[in-house]
């Protein structure tokens, strides 16, 4: 058995960048791992929010960060020049406290969040 790493996170996108985001999730299709991706069953009102929350291997984290890069860079579709915006929260067996990915202006940083650290109790 192998170490794990829970994730659970959100990214704000537009509904027109949804086929892009489901292409990109299509493309790098894990077997096992890609049904922690979820949208809304429908939509309502003004935001789309894409979900992911699972327990992974914490060796395919790498897998699962190179496809929030890529939705985090998803050109913005409209006038308002928005990007991708959104947080995951990662907590690993083998790191000390809890960490988070922030998405924004399609970048994703990895930071401490030792206020969340409560997540891995």
């Amino acid at each position: 058995m192998g170490m794990y790493a829970s994730i659970r996170g959100w990214l704000e996108i537009d509904f027109a960048q949804r086929a892009d985001a489901e292409r990109i999730i299509e493309q790098n299709r894990h077997e096992l791992y890609s049904g922690g991706w979820a949208f809304p069953s429908r939509p309502f009102n003004w935001s789309l929010y894409l979900f992911y929350g699972g327990d992974i291997r914490r060796g395919e984290l790498p897998w699962l960060r190179e496809q929030v890069e890529q939705l985090a860079g998803m050109p913005p579709v409209d006038e308002d020049d928005d990007w991708p915006s959104g947080l995951f929260v990662v907590t690993a067996e083998d790191q000390d406290g809890a960490r988070m990915w922030q998405v924004r202006q399609a970048t994703v940083t990895e930071l401490p969040a030792p206020g969340l650290s409560w997540l891995d109790e």
